[in-house]
């Protein structure tokens, strides 16, 4: 009977591995949609893991667009377990930095005036002052939407210009999931602002938000059909 048991709870195990994409294939199982994201606590790990070297990438300030996309990129290939080497990482950061910038300047000028409007409304120095923040701070999440949005269609073959000429349309298709964005989006603002170092943790956070978004979608439009 323990002999029994044991070749069971080995089946059992084998067929857990073979769906989640970590282990060699088990006849009639087929792997589940975004294996690599069942391992809970690797995920877990993977998104802190990709977050430090996003940041790293992001100290550039103008280069934080590419950091989201090689980020969103490598978190993309590791939950449908793929090959996910650090290594190709730095590729898409070589291959999309110099391009980047035609995002990543305007960009941060465009943030620059925003937050240089919140901080003089908060002073008290502009007339209107309560009404100024307001649209200060939601032109920065618009803007921070939008980068994101960017950054998860940016490919090397794409291109950025191609990339951001696809965000109102998926914005459109998918209102919901633009909300979920923000809300990503707002959680690194707020963990940043209370504490620097989790903006590793945030940064993370919002690239695996925007993997995320889509899957959830498409479960949807499945479940519907």
């Amino acid at each position: 009977m323990s002999v029994i048991s044991a070749e069971r709870r080995e089946h059992r195990a084998a067929k857990r591995e073979a769906r989640s994409g970590a282990g060699p294939t088990v006849a009639g199982v087929e792997p589940g949609v975004n294996p690599g994201a069942t391992a809970k606590f690797g995920l877990f790990g993977e998104v802190l893991t990709i977050g430090l070297m996003m940041t790293v990438v992001a100290l550039g300030v103008v280069t934080l667009p590419i950091a989201l996309a090689a980020g969103i990129r490598h978190l993309r290939r590791f939950v449908a377990a793929e090959d996910s080497r650090a290594g190709l990482f730095w590729d898409d950061v070589r291959a999309g930095i110099l391009p980047s910038l035609i995002v990543g300047v305007p960009a941060v000028l465009i943030a620059g005036v925003l937050a240089l409007d919140v901080v003089l409304a908060g002073s008290g120095a502009l007339p209107g002052g309560e009404v100024i923040a307001v649209v200060g701070w939601a032109g920065l999440l618009v803007l921070s939407v939008a980068i994101l949005f960017t950054a998860g269609a940016w490919s090397p073959s794409l291109g950025w210009k191609a990339a951001a000429r696809t965000v109102p349309a998926a914005i459109r298709a998918d209102v919901a999931g633009a909300a979920y964005i923000a809300a990503a989006a707002i959680f690194t603002g707020v963990v940043t602002w209370a504490l620097a170092p989790l903006f590793i943790a945030g940064i993370g956070c919002a690239a695996l938000a925007v993997v995320a978004v889509p899957a959830r979608r498409r479960r949807g439009v499945h479940s519907a059909e």
